[in-house]
């Protein structure tokens, strides 16, 4: 397999449908599950990277508008990107932050989202965090999503984790490579397929038994108090 960002309908050749349909399965449960859940989570997480500020802004308005959260967790971007710049309070500051306190910045280069991810966990455990949102691209949020459940899943450590995809336009051209969101999907469900096979994402199975803990165990969260019972 060479998941790559753009990928052709012949670089799907040998994978079955059974994949397909457990993929679609598992894009569809973690795209819709609530995210009015993220205003009352402790954590908001955004994964940087391919030039997307728009990244950034979203993470930053939602702190901002919601005092109830605890932590802000940035985490750092690829240098091999043409588009990488280094994240500092200064340029989070010119997107609209004004509560740094709480706000974490991976300070090491994470060149992909294994080490995103990694790094993540380990907030999580240092800073004791029992709830998060993700915040990415849409086109991205699935696997990133899949990612974090692996790593936390590998450490013993089990969370409710929310989507919350950026805001932005699918046909919006991605800095990086001027690939609109339309043309990277593709991209992201092969890697998540090849993924699965080394490991390194969550399996369909490993997400269903997640998500039946995550309704069963954290309804309130999910859908508010008053229709939990």
């Amino acid at each position: 397999m060479n998941p790559s960002r753009i990928v052709r309908d012949e670089d799907f050749v040998g994978c079955s449908a059974s994949q397909f349909l457990e993929l679609l399965k598992a894009l569809t449960m973690i795209l819709t599950l609530p995210q009015s859940a993220a205003d009352h989570v402790e954590a908001l997480v955004v994964l940087t990277g391919q030039g997307e500020e728009w990244r950034l802004g979203h993470a930053i308005r939602t702190w901002e508008a919601n005092p109830k959260l605890r932590h802000l967790l940035v985490a750092n971007g690829n240098p091999a990107e043409k588009t990488y710049t280094e994240i500092t309070l200064d340029q989070l500051r010119s997107l609209g932050l004004r509560r740094v306190e709480g706000v974490h910045v991976q300070a090491e280069p994470a060149p992909n989202t294994g080490r995103q991810a990694a790094w993540v966990a380990d907030q999580v455990q240092a800073r004791g965090i029992t709830s998060l949102a993700l915040t990415v691209s849409p086109y991205h949020l699935a696997r990133v999503y899949l990612t974090v459940l692996k790593t936390l899943t590998l450490r013993g450590m089990r969370l409710p984790i929310i989507p919350l995809p950026a805001a932005v336009a699918p046909d919006t051209p991605v800095p990086e490579t001027g690939a609109t969101a339309y043309d990277l999907v593709p991209g992201e469900a092969r890697r998540i397929l090849a993924y699965v096979a080394e490991g390194w994402v969550a399996t369909p199975a490993e997400l269903q038994e997640y998500l039946r803990w995550l309704w069963s165990r954290h309804r309130a969260l999910l859908v508010g108090p008053d229709l939990a019972g």
